[in-house]
This record gives C-alpha cells, structure tokens and sequence, in this order.
C-alpha cells in the first residue's frame, strides 16, 4: 500500500474531501481513515461498523476519525478502543492535522469523475437534520480557488466535474456581491472549454437561481441530472421538517425543466416514517416518485438524532418506518425501470469508470464493452437490461 487508508461514508463531499485526505497521507501507509457521517442514527452505526472492520482488517494500523460523527458523536467514538484519535472536521483538510506536509491532490489518473466541494456548512434548521452541528455556517469557496481546483482536476484528466456542498445551492451568498451557484457554473463553463461534463450534487430546489436553470434546461455540457433534496411529499411534513419548498413548488420546477430539456432524469432524497407521518402523509410520499418520475432515488428510514426538534415529535413506531421505507423503494424500483427500458434503442453517452460500468449523461449506469479504457466517453446505444444495467 502506497498510502493511507481512507473509508468514507455518507454524502458526496465526504467523498471530495477524502480524496484530498489520501493525497496528504500518500506517505502514510500504515495510517487508516474513517471520514464518518452522521446524518442518520443508521449513518453513525455505520460508523461504528467500519471502525470495527478497519480495525481488524489492520490491526497495526493508526486508526483515526473525522467526518461529522467525529464532532457529533465525538465521545462515544474516542471512547471505542479501536480508535487512536480523531480529527475535528472543520480541520480535516489541514495537512496540520495529520502531522504530513501539504500535498496538491490526487495523482494523475485517480479519478475518472471529479468531485468538487464548492461549499460547506449550512444555514438552516431543518428539524430532523444535525449536519450544522457538525459542519458549521454556510461558507463558499471563492470563484477563483473553485477555478483552480477545476484546473487542477482537468490537468490530471478528469472528463466530468461534480459540484457538490452541503448546501451547495446556498453557494456565494457569503460572497461580496452575493453570486448565484448559476453565476459559478456558468464561470466554470466558460473557463474551461475542454471540461467535457458538468453536474451538480444533491441540490435544495428552492435555491435554484435563473442562471443555474437556464444552464440545467440548455447548456450541453451541463449534465441533464437532477437531484432534489425534496425529504418527502406531503406539505405539512414539509412544514414539521421547516423545509422551504412545498410539493407543488418541486412540481412545478421539474415540469419547467423538462418542457426544456425532455431528457432530465430526476434524483431526490426521500424520507419515510418522520414524526406524526400518517398514512395519508405516506401516500403522498409514494405519489411524488411518479408526480417527479424520479429516477434516482434515496430513500432514508427516519431515525432520531438527539438534540433535534424532530426528536421531540410524536414518532411513528419502526416497523411502520421500515416498511414504508420499503414501500417507496419499490416504487422508485419501478419507476427506474420503465425509465430505463424507455432509453433502450437511443444514444447514450457513458463516462467509462473504473469498476466495469460507467454513468450516461442522465445518471442511467451502464455495463462497459470489454476494454473500455477508463476515462473514456463513448457513445453507445443499449440493446438490453442486465442486473439493472444497460447494455
């Protein structure tokens, strides 16, 4: 092993964010470690597993902790012997914090898709959520160091760039001038003709500003991918959760989007069983799947995290939770599937990836031809459904 170990979990700016923890640790081969996620109780047992699991699979290993369970859950994690130390989140992209030297990134080649954390924090309460706790006020990386990381991962041969944050939609409202995430899209568009592919993380619908869906409805180097972070589809759920859109709003932005841009494939996080979710709630929950057509879906069991709002509320008990949760998946299931059989016999153009699979244009995953370098888009036009992949 050339360099430390890194076992991430959660969002896709843990994902980001590891990738500049193993390159400070490129000399660190007997260090291991665990970027955490604490945004579920589901998440923070997770957490604990891998932990577990790092620590047998190299018992000689330093093991170390950071990620937002690393802050929230600090005590119960520094009390598990399997653990040497753990690194607060806010630090943990100072190579002080590991005892290295600094490091620009990544090696050449590392990655065929590039994930770039634009923003962190957040500003706003949802009941159910303690990521603030763990990541803070929302803060925006500026236009020109957001450049530069672009430049950096283009250099080393990455075809298609992920923005992605917290709350990355909230990007630039901490900015002088107070620039719009369509603003920085648009900026890295035009920067950087030769970037073959731009997509956005998990976004709030209610952030998105005219620029951005100007670029989501007509830029063709804007990926037609969008996933919502709806959290579910009934309005006084909504309201109990102090989220900022309603159903019809996210209705309404999708349909809008799609009378431009027929192809956007749909992705949102949906939670089942929140407090005082009745059945009623529920439906309502399985209907948006096919009002949206979502395509890509995350489907999260509600699970109480101490110190929340939701936490206080009447809870809905968990086996009503887990099978709800199953409910939905089986209606994500099926509408991904008629999606995916309705794109059988059209072009598709795949980012080859590095497992033997690679992602179209809008997200569907794809089965690559014996020897597709990785790296690589091809276009290509499925014949077939295999394991859930086209082919």
């Amino acid at each position: 092993m050339s360099g430390g170990a890194v076992v991430t979990l959660g969002c896709r700016l843990n994902i980001a964010e590891s990738e500049r923890i193993r390159a400070l640790l490129a000399g660190e081969p007997d260090t291991i470690v665990v970027n955490s996620c604490a945004v579920t109780a589901e998440a923070v047992r997770a957490t604990r597993q891998a932990i577990r699991r790092a620590r047998r699979d190299r018992p000689g290993a330093r093991l170390l902790v950071t990620g937002c369970a690393a802050d929230i859950e600090r005590e119960q994690l520094a009390a598990m012997p399997e653990v040497d130390g753990l690194v607060p989140n806010a630090a943990k992209l100072d190579a002080r914090s590991w005892n290295v030297a600094p490091a620009p990134g990544p090696p050449p080649g590392e990655r065929t898709r590039a994930f770039v954390a634009v923003q962190n924090g957040c500003d706003h309460a949802c009941t159910f959520c303690v990521i603030p706790q763990g990541r803070g006020a929302s803060r925006s990386l500026p236009v020109g160091d957001v450049l530069r990381e672009v430049e950096r991962h283009l250099d080393q041969g990455a075809p298609e760039i992920v923005l992605t944050g917290v709350d990355v939609t909230s990007w630039g409202a901490d900015l002088p001038g107070a620039p719009a995430l369509g603003d920085l899209a648009r900026a890295i568009l035009e920067a950087f003709p030769r970037l073959a592919r731009l997509r956005l993380s998990s976004v709030d619908g209610a952030e998105i500003d005219d620029a951005l869906f100007d670029l989501l409805a007509h830029h063709p180097r804007m990926m037609p991918h969008l996933h919502l972070s709806m959290q579910h589809g009934a309005d006084l759920i909504l309201k109990r959760m102090k989220r900022r859109h309603r159903r019809a709003d996210a209705i309404d932005l999708v349909a809008r989007l799609k009378a431009e841009r027929p192809d956007l494939a749909v992705g949102a996080d949906l939670i089942a069983g929140f407090p005082t979710e009745t059945a009623g709630h529920h439906a309502d929950n399985l209907a948006i799947i096919r009002d949206l057509a979502i395509v890509h879906g995350h489907i999260f069991p509600y699970s109480p995290r101490p110190g929340t709002p939701a936490a206080r509320m009447p809870q809905t008990d968990r086996t009503t939770i887990k099978a709800r949760a199953a409910e939905l998946r089986a209606a994500t299931n099926e509408v991904r599937a008629a999606w995916l059989a309705g794109l059988i016999g059209t072009p598709q153009h795949v980012l080859a990836e590095r497992d033997g699979t690679g992602h179209a244009e809008n997200f569907a995953r794809v089965a690559l031809p014996a020897g597709t370098e990785p790296g690589t888009i091809f276009a290509m036009t499925p014949t077939a459904i295999t394991q859930g992949l086209l082919t």
